[in-house]
C-alpha cells in the first residue's frame, strides 16, 4: 500500500507552502498531489510555482499529480483546468468537465473523492473514459468499498485510494461560507481564508465541534484516522493511504506510517479527537475502538 499527500486543502502563504514541500521532499511518501482544489482566488501559488515544486519532488523520487477545482463556475477557471491538462503530468479530476477534459487529450486520470462513485457501473464507466485510479467518497463505509471492489477488479484491477488521515472533505457549495461570516460577498471576500490555516471552527450550542469552514468548502472538525484499521483497509483492496495536509504534519508522522503498513511496528491507536464512524457505515464523527 503506498502512502499519498493530498493537496493542501488551505490557503496558506506562498512561503509557507513552499517551505511545507521543500520538507516534504525527504518525507516517506510515494506519491504528492499539488494544486489548487477549493478555490481559483487564493492566488498566493501561480501554475508556474506549482510546476517549480513537481520538479523538485519527481527528483526527490516522489510521484506527482496536479489536482484540479471541485467546483468550475466560471470562463477562467475553465482556461485554468485546461493549462492543468495540458502540462503532461497526471491530473485529479475532482469534476467532469476535467474527465471530459482528459478523455478528449486521451489521457489517464484519477477521479478524486468529489467525483461521487458509489456502484460498480459507475466505476466502470470512468475506467473506460481513462480512469487509473479513484479516490473512494468519504462517506463510503468499508464492506461497501470492498464489495463494490470485488464485482469490478477481479479481471482488470484499479488503483483504490482513501481518506486515511486528515479532515474529511464533506461539501462544496457555490457560495464562501468564511466570507460570510464576516458579513462579506464572495466577490469581495478579502481572501479571509489566508487568516485560517486550519479552517473555521463551526461549534454546536452546546460547544461540541462540527465542521471547519475552509471557503466554499465544508470540512470535519475531526480528522478520520484508519491507521488502527490498516489490515482492513488492505483487505477491503485499497492501494493508496492518503493523508490530508496540516502545517505541522511532521516527517515523522510518515515514518511511522510506513512502518505500520509494512508490519514493523505495533496499531496505532486511534486519537480521542479523530473520527472514523464512516468506513463502519455510523455517523463519521463517531468513534470506533
Amino acid at each position: 500500500m503506498k502512502i499519498t499527500l493530498a493537496a493542501i486543502p488551505y490557503y496558506w502563504p506562498r512561503s509557507e507552502v513552499v517551505d511545507f514541500y521543500a520538507r516534504l521532499c525527504r518525507a516517506n511518501i510515494d506519491v504528492v498531489y499539488l494544486g489548487e482544489s477549493v478555490c481559483s482566488k487564493r492566488s498566493e501559488m501561480t501554475l508556474d510555482d506549482w510546476l517549480a515544486i513537481a520538479a523538485e519532488l519527481q527528483r526527490a523520487g516522489k510521484e506527482v499529480v496536479l489536482t484540479s477545482l471541485a467546483l468550475i463556475t466560471g470562463r477562467n477557471e475553465l482556461q485554468m483546468m485546461k493549462r492543468i491538462c495540458a502540462q503532461g503530468l497526471q491530473v485529479e479530476a475532482n469534476d467532469t468537465a476535467t474527465v471530459q477534459r482528459l478523455h478528449e487529450l486521451g489521457q489517464p486520470f484519477i477521479c478524486g473523492s468529489s467525483i461521487n462513485i458509489y456502484n460498480a457501473p459507475t466505476l466502470q464507466y470512468f475506467v473506460r473514459l481513462g480512469m487509473r485510479r479513484w479516490v473512494a467518497p468519504v462517506e463510503l463505509a468499508g464492506t461497501d468499498l470492498a464489495a463494490l471492489l470485488a464485482q469490478t477488479t477481479r479481471a482488470n484491477p484499479i488503483e483504490t485510494e482513501i481518506l486515511g488521515w486528515g479532515k474529511l472533505p464533506l461539501a462544496y457549495s457555490a457560495r464562501c461560507y468564511t466570507a460570510r461570516a464576516h458579513d462579506r460577498p464572495k466577490d469581495a471576500c478579502k481572501k479571509i481564508c489566508i487568516d485560517y490555516p486550519r479552517g473555521m471552527a463551526v461549534t454546536s450550542q452546546e460547544n461540541t465541534a462540527l465542521f471547519m469552514l475552509n471557503g466554499i468548502q465544508t470540512l470535519s472538525a475531526s480528522p478520520q484516522d484508519l491507521r488502527a484499521l490498516l489490515p482492513q483497509v488492505r483487505s477491503a483492496g485499497v492501494t493508496h493511504f492518503r493523508v490530508v495536509p496540516e502545517l505541522d504534519l511532521q516527517l515523522s508522522f510518515f515514518d511511522a506510517l510506513k512502518a505500520n503498513i509494512s508490519g514493523d511496528a505495533q496499531p496505532v491507536t486511534i486519537a480521542s479527537d479523530a473520527c472514523n464512524g464512516y468506513w463502519y457505515g455510523v455517523a463519521g464523527m463517531e468513534i470506533q475502538k
